[in-house]
């Protein structure tokens, strides 16, 4: 916990250990919300560009998540060329339809 005083104009200073742990940066946007109990909340806001809101989704930052977890664990096939990889997705490809068929 830190105290801020409020200067001229209703200014206030993050402290450093506040702006660290929240991870604030110069130039950030914070949001603020007054609780029912007059506690003031700060939360740090990105702005960011429509066409890459997907990015910051729940579902993408999970799939982002699993995606590392699947490269630190060695879960990846490397290829040398494109088609090696087209070659291996349809290998795939068939072997789901076959195990799909009645």
């Amino acid at each position: 916990m830190e105290t801020i005083k409020v200067r001229k104009k209703y200014q206030i200073t993050l402290p450093a250990v506040i702006r660290e742990a929240a991870g604030v940066y110069e130039g950030d946007f914070l949001i603020a919300e007054v609780q029912e109990d007059r506690t003031i909340l700060l939360r740090p806001s990105r702005l960011v560009d429509a066409d890459e809101a997907f990015f910051y989704t729940p579902e993408w930052q999970a799939a982002e998540r699993e995606a590392d977890e699947d490269l630190a664990a060695g879960r990846y096939d490397d290829f040398e060329t494109m088609a090696d990889l087209i070659a291996d997705l349809e290998r795939q490809e068939a072997e789901l339809s076959a195990s799909e068929a009645p």
